[in-house]
């Protein structure tokens, strides 16, 4: 696992993590950087399909997005795509894990996370869902996540997926999977 002092070293001559906040770049708290909100999807209805070669995911609506609303309720039951204000700049040799903050799990939300592999560039997507019987107002801009970030070694080769750059989904086209 690589320390903040590193990590911060990382961001000015990598640009590991881009558009972190003062907090971050200046207090970080724990063995990594907190995210924050930048974006909320809603996942329209339809088919989504995951096949052996193929994929699609359902189209997604904007709700929400920093700087043009204030934030968003989640009620019981109900499901988004959070997009992080955050983009990474992961190198050859690093890949990141990514926790949610408790204070999600105090409220009863569940953050569904992946890892990140070496060589991805762009804003990372969570789902979040309210299993909880409370609503949830969360302020675009929050720091919901926690990312950990590891050296890695005997790398063949960087990803190289479809969702490099931070797209959230494969706007209902069925698509061959790399």
């Amino acid at each position: 696992m690589i320390g903040t002092k590193e990590l911060l070293k990382l961001v000015k001559e990598l640009k590991l993590v881009e558009n972190l906040c003062e907090r971050e770049l200046t207090n970080p708290e724990g063995a990594g950087f907190d995210l924050r909100l930048g974006e909320a999807f809603k996942i329209n209805e339809g088919e989504a399909f995951l096949g052996e070669t193929d994929r699609h995911t359902p189209d997604v609506i904007s709700i929400a997005q920093y700087g043009k609303e204030k934030g968003i309720i989640l009620r019981p039951g109900d499901f988004i795509l959070a997009k992080t204000i955050e983009k990474v700049n992961l190198p050859s040799n690093i890949a990141a894990i990514f926790r949610p903050r408790s204070t999600l799990q105090r409220c009863g939300v569940t953050l569904l996370t992946a890892a990140c592999a070496p060589g991805y560039k762009g804003e990372l997507t969570f789902g979040m869902h309210n299993l909880g019987k409370n609503t949830l107002k969360i302020e675009m801009g929050a720091r919901f996540v926690h990312a950990i970030f590891f050296n890695t070694t005997e790398n063949f080769s960087d990803y190289r997926g479809q969702w490099q750059g931070g797209r959230v989904s494969t706007k209902g086209k069925k698509e061959k999977q790399v």
